[in-house]
């Protein structure tokens, strides 16, 4: 959204003059087109880098504007968090070694980023999601303080009427409301530009969306969220669930999301454009001096403010962009699904492969897309996010797997794109080897996630699992090797990692079997000893607490022949337990369960379950504790 002074799109005036701006807009650009106004003849790169700040024990920082004062860089800008920055790299034009060039501007600015980080020690991560990210950090107070965010924030929660849901399900589920939009800020991308001739973009921004799938099953970096095991590149859905503005009540109804892949080939820039003035809601204006029109016809190049603003609250996985070069006006396409990390290679890499493949579309498809069926470009990127290297595509009529379709057909043909735009064949053969090898080794950055993470998995829990998997990212990438070339993790390289055991939700138990008041009672002793639980708390049908039982109250009150032995765990259980919430600190929990004598602590958020806490797993924490101090 850039700089410009906004306000809501509440006030009626002020909302009519933006729209007749934002009408007047798109008017101007299809008239640029016509009159031959737009640069030719170009092709120019460029990037967005997002990235992430993490505490000395690798969990989410709230420093990001001190970071931010510290570099003091016009190249980068705060994002939606406290815990994540951008960068806007500067546009290259393509050549011999203008990946080169791209990546060692991005190691400059990152170093700098990481020397500012470093006086408040802190780190950064390159990671599609951050593995770390807990419950805390998409609470309001992680909201980086700004205007901007604070009215993004109000106004999508008023056109969802509703708390936002996440319904994610992979090896594990998330499955979750929240009444706030910082689940979006859990996603970090790098997203790469490139400008296109505009006598060529409905064809170039068609053969964008029919390359998705592909590319991103070959650059999936996020696999992880809460340290559940989901989608290989989660931001995906996550993005898409996180500012959903659209209401259950209009299930029935085909209502495009802001976040979205599309429907169809487009048929020019104006389309897109136009599309998305029809079908989105308005979220803010702004003060406009000049009318576009007004600006076009004196001769001079239009800012087209409004268009701009608008096209930046639709956050389509292929966007178009409008820019204006040393008083040039040029059209540029945005690819956006491309996660960050997780080195500074592997991003090159990502770019290398999506110019080569938009700068070589094959002839044929070239003003014939009715031919081809958008469906299976849509379905190719969904099945892409879900499995990464692992999916199967459609191609053409042909079904080959990812890995097969990369390595046999699209990047050769990459390769012959990058050697059309003259880059060298040493920077071809450096950045397109990284993209092989990902392919044929299956190990992209998600897959390498997941594997590492499900080795810490069998001797640690999932707090500590995802911050030693965020604390082996920082060190892998100091190496300087692609993922390709990374080792799993191993046991031995934890010793060296600080884990801060501070409050409640980051030990809790969270897979909980409970139990209903008017379950039998001899129904539960066996459950209990068949699963070997100590502790069960009973809940509604509603996921309210009522209560808690024990397996040595049960056995107790089941061996007394006074008692019904149809009994009901309402008659066992002990009503009002003492309880916690998930945010309190772990060391009072401990000192809780000493003072009030007892064994377990139900963990209780709004009234309902979220988890249990028992004296094995405190006890097991303060061994660990002990260890780090």
């Amino acid at each position: 959204m850039g700089q410009q002074k906004l306000s809501i799109a509440k006030d009626p005036e002020s909302r009519k003059n933006f729209l007749k701006h934002l009408l007047h807009d798109v008017e101007a650009i299809e008239k640029m087109i016509e009159m031959d106004l737009f640069e030719k003849g170009v092709t120019r790169i460029g990037a967005e880098q997002e990235f992430c700040l993490v505490d000395s024990h690798f969990k989410p920082s709230k420093n990001a504007t001190s970071v931010l004062q510290i570099i003091d860089d016009g190249h980068f800008t705060s994002e939606l968090a406290k815990y994540n920055l951008e960068i806007n790299l500067d546009p290259v034009e393509t050549g011999t070694d203008c990946f080169s060039k791209v990546e060692s501007q991005l190691r400059e600015l990152l170093k700098k980023a990481e020397e500012a980080a470093a006086s408040l020690d802190e780190k950064i991560i390159l990671t599609g999601i951050l593995p770390s990210i807990d419950f805390r950090a998409v609470q309001m107070e992680y909201l980086t303080p700004k205007e901007r965010y604070k009215a993004l924030t109000e106004i999508l929660c008023e056109l969802r009427g509703d708390d936002f849901e996440l319904n994610i399900i992979g090896v594990d589920e998330l499955i979750l409301s929240h009444n706030n939009i910082l689940f979006e800020a859990c996603n970090t991308s790098f997203q790469c530009h490139l400008q296109v001739d505009p006598d060529r973009f409905s064809d170039l921004y068609n053969w964008a969306q029919m390359i998705s799938g592909p590319v991103l099953s070959v650059a999936a970096n996020s696999p992880l969220l809460l340290g559940k095991q989901l989608w290989a590149e989660t931001r995906i859905a996550l993005f898409q669930q996180s500012i959903d503005t659209r209401n259950k009540l209009y299930n029935f109804r085909e209502r495009e999301q802001r976040v979205t892949f599309g429907n169809r080939w487009i048929t020019g820039v104006g389309d897109v454009f136009k599309n998305d003035i029809a079908r989105h809601t308005l979220l803010f204006s702004t003060d406009i001096e000049q009318d576009s029109l007004d600006v076009l016809e004196a001769g001079g190049i239009p800012k087209l403010q409004a268009l701009q603003l608008h096209n930046g609250t639709i956050y389509k996985w292929n966007r178009p962009c409008y820019g204006i070069t040393n008083g040039v006006p040029h059209l540029r396409i945005e690819n956006r699904y491309i996660p960050s990390g997780p080195t500074e290679t592997d991003e090159v890499a990502n770019l290398a492969l999506w110019v080569g493949l938009m700068s070589n579309m094959p002839d044929h498809f070239a003003g014939d897309w009715d031919s081809h069926a958008f469906e299976d470009a849509k379905e190719n990127f969904y099945k892409a996010a879900m499995w990464g290297i692992q999916s199967g595509m459609v191609w053409e009529g042909q079904h080959l797997s990812a890995r097969n379709l990369l390595l046999e057909i699209l990047i050769p043909t990459a390769r012959e794109g990058l050697q059309k735009l003259q880059v060298a064949e040493s920077e071809i053969n450096n950045y397109l080897s990284v993209i092989e090898k990902r392919a044929s080794s299956h190990q992209t950055g998600s897959r390498w996630s997941v594997n590492s993470y499900r080795k810490f998995r069998k001797n640690l829990g999932r707090e500590e699992s995802s911050i030693a998997l965020t604390a082996l990212m920082h060190e892998r990438r100091k190496s300087g090797e692609p993922v390709c070339d990374w080792k799993l993790a191993g046991q031995e390289e934890l010793k060296n990692i600080k884990i801060r055991y501070d409050v409640v939700s980051n030990v809790m138990s969270t897979d909980l079997i409970t139990v209903n008041e008017n379950d039998l009672a001899e129904l539960v002793l066996k459950i209990m000893e068949w699963r070997n639980i100590r502790h069960l708390p009973v809940e509604s049908s509603k996921g309210e607490l009522k209560g808690i039982i024990t397996k040595k109250r049960l056995i107790k009150y089941l061996s007394d022949d006074k008692n019904d032995p149809l009994s009901v765990v309402a008659d066992v259980m002990e009503r009002d337990p003492v309880v916690i919430g998930p945010n309190e600190d772990i060391k009072y929990a401990m000192l809780l369960m000493l003072d009030k004598k007892i064994s377990c602590l139900p963990v209780i958020e709004n009234n309902h379950l979220v988890g249990i806490i028992t004296d094995k797993d405190t006890g097991e924490i303060w061994e660990k504790m002990k260890k780090t101090e």
